[in-house]
C-alpha cells in the first residue's frame, strides 16, 4: 500500500471513529441491553410468559370487551405482539360509519393484557426494557433528529470499518494474535483495539449497515419515489408489501355470527409449525368485514417462512392466500433477514448472549480507539495547551460513556422499587442520574478513577438488582428458578454474573499516575 492511501485510509479512519465516538458508544451499550428486551419488560412486570412469538389472545372475547369501550363498527384495527410479552398491541382506525359520534372516527394505540383483557396506553405500558432499547437508536432525540443521527453515525461507523479492515489487511492475521499487556500505554491500547476489533468485525459490519439501512432509509429511497414512482410512495408501499387491499364500507351490519378466533384457527391450521402474528380486520361488523391473518414459520424450520390468508367474514370464504413454503419471494427474505439479523431473535438464549458480549467488546474497541487517539496527542513536539485540549476530550468523553453502566443498574432496581415507573420519571432518574454521574467524573480530573469507580459503583448496583427483586417481589433467583420463571431469572442471574465480572475488573486493574489539567 502506498504512502499516500495508507494516510487516507488512516486519517478517514481516525477521523470518521473520534466524531461519533461518544454516540456510537451509547448506541452499542444501550444496544447491547436491547437483545434482553423481552426478558426485562417482563422482569420488571414480574410477569412470565410463553416463549413464543405466536399471539396468544382468545380473540372472540377480546374484540366483544374492546367493543363495549370503543364500538368497532366500521373501524379496521390491527393485533400484533411486538415483544414476547403477556400483551399484544391494538391499532385501531377511526370508523368509516359517516354518521358515527366524532369521538369514533378518531383513531387510537394502547396495549391489551391477552389474560385480564385490561387495557394500557403506551406511557402506561412503557417499561425499562422499551427504554433502552429506543435509546439505542436515539428514540429520546424528538424525531427525526435522533433516528437520523444514528442512522448517519450507523453510516460513519461502516466508514471505520472499512477504512480499519484496509489499514490492517496485510498483517490481519499475524495482528489478531499479538497483544503486548507490558508494553507502553499506546501498544497496549493498539493491541487491544485491533485484536478486539478484528474478533467483533462481522458483528460490527452487519450492525452498521443493518443500523444505517432502518434508520435512514426514508432518505435512501426517496429519490426512487420521485424518479421511478413520480412521487407516489403508496404505489412503492404496495409493490414492497407493506400495505393491505381495502375494502368499502358497505354500511349494512353483518346479521350472522362470526368467529375471528375460528378464522385465525382455520389459518394457523393450513401450515405446520405456523405461528400467528398479525391479524388485521376491515369494516368490523359490515357484511364486507375482511380478515386478514399473517405469520410466519418457526425459524429452524423455515428462516423466511411468511405466510398469509385473507378472509371474507360473511361467508368464510378465502379472498387471497401466500404460501409460506413456496410463495415467498427475494424481497421477503430481504426484508426478513435484515430484520432478524440486526435484532438477533433467531437463535434463543445463546445467540443474545453472544451478541450482548460482542456489543461490549465493540464498546471496549470505541475507546481504545480514542485512548490511542489521545496517547498519539500527548508527545512532547506538541504544545501543552492542545495536550491539554485533548486530555479534556477525553475525560468528557470517558465521563459520559462509562458512567452508563452504574445508571443502568440504578435503573433497574429503580424500576423494581417504584414499579410501576412512569415513562417521565424513568427519563428523570436516568437521564439527571446521568448527568451528574458524568459531571461528577469530569470534575474530578482522573480518568483512572472514573475507569475503576465506573466498574466498582456499576457492579455493587448490579449485585443490588436481583436483591431488590427478591424483597419487593418474593421472585428470589432460586424462586423463579424453580418455578420455571426463566425470563425472570434470567435478568436476576445475568446482573449476578455481569456485576462479577466487572467488579473482578475494577480490583484487578492497576492505579496508574494521570496527569490533570
Amino acid at each position: 500500500m502506498s504512502n499516500r492511501n495508507y494516510n487516507i485510509y488512516f486519517h478517514t479512519h481516525t477521523v470518521s471513529g473520534i466524531v461519533i465516538s461518544v454516540v456510537l458508544f451509547v448506541i452499542f451499550f444501550a444496544g447491547s441491553f436491547s437483545f434482553f428486551r423481552d426478558e426485562i419488560i417482563n422482569w420488571e412486570r414480574s410477569e412470565s410468559t410463553v416463549i413464543t412469538k405466536e399471539i396468544q389472545l382468545d380473540y372472540d372475547t377480546a374484540l366483544q370487551t374492546l367493543d363495549k369501550k370503543y364500538v368497532l363498527h366500521g373501524r379496521a384495527l390491527t393485533i400484533s405482539k411486538p415483544s414476547i410479552e403477556n400483551r399484544v398491541a391494538i391499532s385501531l382506525e377511526g370508523t368509516k360509519d359517516t354518521l358515527a359520534p366524532a369521538k369514533q372516527k378518531a383513531g387510537d394505540f394502547f396495549y391489551l393484557d391477552t389474560k385480564s383483557f385490561k387495557t394500557f396506553t403506551y406511557e402506561e405500558s412503557y417499561s425499562l426494557g422499551e427504554f433502552l432499547y429506543r435509546l439505542h437508536f436515539l428514540a429520546q432525540i424528538p424525531y427525526p433528529v435522533g433516528y437520523y443521527l444514528s442512522g448517519f453515525t450507523a453510516l460513519f461507523f461502516l466508514f471505520a470499518i472499512i477504512t480499519g479492515l484496509l489499514l490492517h489487511w496485510k498483517k490481519i492475521v499475524s495482528n489478531f494474535y499479538v497483544f503486548r499487556p507490558k508494553e507502553k500505554l499506546k501498544t497496549l491500547w493498539t493491541d487491544a483495539h485491533t485484536s478486539l476489533g478484528m474478533l467483533g468485525l462481522p458483528f460490527q459490519f452487519v450492525y452498521a449497515v443493518t443500523g444505517a439501512f432502518f434508520m435512514i432509509k426514508l432518505l435512501i429511497v426517496a429519490p426512487s419515489v420521485m424518479v421511478l414512482y413520480q412521487g407516489d410512495q403508496n404505489k412503492l408501499y404496495k409493490e414492497l408489501e407493506y400495505t393491505e387491499p381495502t375494502y368499502d364500507f358497505e354500511n349494512k351490519t353483518l346479521t350472522a355470527p362470526f368467529s375471528i378466533t375460528k378464522l385465525v384457527e382455520k389459518a394457523k391450521s393450513n401450515w405446520k409449525d405456523f405461528q400467528i402474528t398479525r391479524v388485521y380486520i376491515q369494516n368490523y361488523g359490515d357484511v364486507n368485514m375482511h380478515v386478514l391473518v399473517e405469520g410466519e414459520l418457526l425459524n429452524h424450520k423455515k428462516f423466511t417462512g411468511i405466510g398469509k390468508i385473507l378472509y371474507r367474514v360473511a361467508d368464510g370464504k378465502e379472498v387471497a392466500k401466500k404460501d409460506p413454503i413456496t410463495q415467498n419471494r427475494y424481497l421477503d427474505a430481504v426484508k426478513n433477514v435484515l430484520y432478524r439479523i440486526h435484532f438477533g431473535d433467531y437463535g434463543g438464549y445463546a445467540l443474545k448472549t453472544v451478541s450482548f458480549i460482542l456489543g461490549i467488546i465493540t464498546c471496549f474497541v470505541i475507546i481504545s480507539g480514542v485512548m490511542i487517539w489521545l496517547v498519539a496527542r500527548q508527545k512532547n513536539n506538541i504544545p501543552e495547551n492542545k495536550r491539554r485540549f485533548n486530555r479534556r476530550v477525553v475525560r468528557i468523553y470517558l465521563a459520559i460513556c462509562l458512567s452508563m453502566y452504574p445508571i443502568t443498574a440504578l435503573a433497574f432496581s429503580t424500576a423494581k422499587i417504584f414499579y410501576p415507573l412512569s415513562q417521565s420519571n424513568l427519563y428523570t432518574i436516568y437521564f439527571t442520574g446521568w448527568l451528574l454521574l458524568a459531571v461528577f467524573f469530569i470534575l474530578k480530573r482522573n480518568d483512572a478513577f472514573t475507569n475503576k469507580y465506573c466498574l466498582i459503583s456499576g457492579s455493587l448496583l448490579g449485585f443490588l438488582v436481583p436483591i431488590s427483586n427478591g424483597i419487593m417481589t418474593g421472585n428470589w433467583l432460586w424462586n423463579s428458578f424453580q418455578h420455571n420463571q426463566i425470563q425472570l431469572f434470567f435478568i436476576d442471574a445475568f446482573w449476578i454474573v455481569l456485576a462479577s465480572i466487572t467488579l473482578y475488573t475494577a480490583l484487578s486493574l492497576q492505579p496508574k499516575v494521570n496527569k490533570t489539567a
